[in-house]
C-alpha cells in the first residue's frame, strides 16, 4: 500500500499532486503546526520576474497553532491583490478566458471563510473539478490511528511506500524512508519565454485547461 502525507493546500504543485495521485491513501496532515515556509497558505505562480507567491494572510496569534485551527486574517485587504496577480500574469494564457470569470467568482468567496483549512478544502475541490480530475483524501484529525511520526504511522497503516510533501524538510516531520513520487517534472505549454517548474496547479489550469489530462497521465 502506498501512503501520501501532505499538508492541506488550496493549489498544490505537481510534485505534491503526483504523490496524491499515486497513493492508495492520501492524508492531509491538519494536525501539524502551521509554518510560514509551508504551502498551506500560499501557491506559486509564474510572474514577470519568475516564481511569484500568492498568499492567504494568517492571524498572527494563530501562527503556532495546528493547521486545522489557523484562521484567515480577513481584516487585511488581500482578495483583490490575490486575483489581480492571477489576472496580470495569466491574461494571455491559452485557457484564461475560459476559466477567468468562474475562478474570479470563487476567489471573491474567500471572504466567507474563517478557517484556512476550510478554504483549502473547498478551493482544491473546485480546482479538481475544473481540471476534470478527482483526488480523495482524509484529514489526519479524522483518523483515530494517526501518529505524527511518519514512520510509525506508515507501519501502523501497513504501507510499504511513503510519499511526503516535496521539499518540506524545513517545516514537516520527514521520514528518511520517504520516496519521491515525481522525479522529473513534466513540461507543458506555459505563458512566457521559458518553462518554469514547481508552480501550482493554477498555472496548469490557465495554460493547459481541459487538456491537463495529458500532464496528469505523465505524473500518475
Amino acid at each position: 500500500m502506498k501512503l501520501a502525507i501532505i499538508q492541506p493546500q488550496f493549489a498544490p504543485n505537481l510534485f505534491d499532486l503526483a504523490a496524491m495521485l499515486k497513493a492508495d491513501l492520501v492524508v492531509w496532515n491538519d494536525l501539524e503546526q502551521w509554518n510560514r515556509k509551508g504551502r498551506t497558505h500560499r501557491a506559486a505562480i509564474k510572474g514577470e520576474q519568475g516564481l511569484q507567491w500568492i498568499n492567504i494572510p494568517v492571524i498572527t496569534e494563530d501562527r503556532k497553532k495546528p493547521i486545522r485551527e489557523v484562521r484567515i486574517d480577513q481584516d487585511e485587504e488581500w482578495i483583490e491583490p490575490f486575483w489581480n496577480a492571477l489576472h496580470h500574469n495569466y491574461s494571455d494564457a491559452t485557457w484564461y478566458d475560459f476559466f477567468a470569470e468562474e475562478l474570479e467568482a470563487d476567489i471573491q468567496q474567500f471572504a466567507d471563510f474563517e478557517k484556512m483549512l476550510d478554504l483549502n478544502q473547498w478551493f482544491f475541490g473546485n480546482m479538481m473539478k475544473y481540471l476534470e480530475f478527482d483526488v480523495e483524501y482524509q484529514l489526519a484529525s479524522q483518523i483515530s490511528d494517526f501518529d505524527p511520526n511518519p514512520d510509525l504511522f506508515t507501519e501502523r497503516m501497513n504501507a510499504d511506500v511513503l510519499y511526503q510533501e516535496h521539499d518540506s524538510r524545513h517545516y514537516q516531520w520527514r521520514s528518511d524512508a520517504a520516496k519521491e513520487a515525481l522525479k522529473v517534472h513534466p513540461e507543458y505549454s506555459q505563458v512566457g519565454d521559458h518553462f518554469l517548474p514547481e508552480l501550482s496547479i493554477l498555472d496548469l489550469l490557465f495554460n493547459e485547461g481541459k487538456e491537463s489530462f495529458r500532464v496528469f497521465d505523465k505524473i500518475s
